[in-house]
């Protein structure tokens, strides 16, 4: 009898952590609860059977590698990413373990590819930022939606959210981004990303239904402009925004996600719409689902699970669309993804 793989969640606490755990438990793995707070980690732990907890902080690398001991493979949901991501990237790669994170900041998934790709390749792991609903799913489907194409000219990402209620780790995340960029916006053209002080600009976009045409903030950019780049000859990435989404998350009084199901999802609903360019030829896939931060947890442990029983085409620092076939991948999560 095989014994069951065993995962460690850092952030396990945390709003996505709790939806990761319960996916792992939900596809047979053993998770191991760990983050910097015991005492939260063991009332966590008593909603499942057998479940381990190993706490461990980011600044002591010897309670990094107890976390990790044994463990097969390890997942990161703790924000923000620009202070955690390192530290257990490096414990995973003394493990000889793959590591994936959830990470949806620019900066801190673009430290990940350059920092830790000698490194990861060299020791053979898979290290996978950014495997998410930003910037591995718009990964996937701009991989998906490419097909036989080799280059294209543009993507374009259009997030339709009905609403955004952003969980306290979006909100710190954001705030370490902001500084970090000193308030300036980011883009990715020409091939490279560029810090510039230009107003947004609203504009209208064409939705399939049931959003159909909606407003949306154009150069609202997300992770994809680092995990599509990362592999795909692509110069110009551009992500947008419904209007009302960014709307939610820049209030300062807007509430955290409550949840209207016994899964733990809020009432928030996404239309993701992607359209790649290579001269006049244009392609489109659209993805659709409920609540961007449940949705994340079936991304990054079916991640997981392929690198685990060896459904990959790629090693080292990488992204969802290099490592994993794109359209296996995205068909294998209905009916929790809709894609077309």
């Amino acid at each position: 009898m095989q014994t069951a793989k065993t995962v460690v969640v850092y952030g396990a606490t945390g709003h996505t952590g709790r939806f990761i755990v319960a996916e792992l438990v939900r596809r047979g793995y053993v998770p191991i609860l760990s983050g910097r707070d015991a005492a939260r980690l063991e009332v966590l732990a008593k909603e499942w059977d057998g479940v381990a907890v190993r706490a461990a902080t980011v600044d002591d690398p010897e309670s990094l590698d107890q976390a990790l001991a044994g463990a097969d493979a390890v997942i990161n949901s703790a924000g923000p990413f620009a202070v955690t991501a390192g530290p257990l990237v490096e414990a995973a790669l003394r493990a000889g373990i793959p590591y994936l994170d959830v990470a949806a900041e620019i900066e801190a998934n673009a430290g990940t590819f350059a920092d830790y790709a000698e490194a990861a390749r060299e020791a053979g792991v898979a290290v996978v930022p950014a495997m998410a609903f930003f910037g591995g799913l718009g990964d996937l489907l701009v991989t998906a939606a490419m097909g036989d194409w080799t280059s294209a000219d543009e993507a374009h990402i259009a997030y339709g959210l009905t609403s955004w209620h952003p969980t306290q780790g979006t909100r710190t995340a954001g705030a370490v981004s902001h500084q970090r960029r000193a308030g300036q916006r980011v883009r990715f053209r020409d091939g490279e990303l560029q810090y510039h002080e230009d107003k947004p600009v609203q504009q209208d976009w064409e939705f399939p239904e049931p959003l159909g045409k909606r407003a949306v903030i154009a150069e609202f950019t997300m992770a994809d402009v680092v995990t599509v780049p990362s592999h795909l000859a692509i110069p110009e990435v551009r992500n947008y925004m419904a209007v009302e989404a960014a709307r939610d998350l820049a209030g300062e009084d807007t509430p955290a996600p409550v949840a209207v199901d016994d899964q733990g999802r809020s009432d928030q609903t996404f239309v993701v719409d992607v359209v790649v360019r290579a001269g006049d030829a244009e392609r489109r896939i659209t993805a659709s689902g409920q609540d961007i931060y449940a949705i994340t947890a079936p991304l990054v442990v079916e991640a997981t699970h392929r690198i685990l029983t060896n459904q990959t085409h790629a090693i080292g620092v990488t992204s969802a669309g290099k490592i994993f076939d794109a359209k296996d991948f995205l068909g294998s999560l209905s009916p929790v993804l809709l894609t077309f």
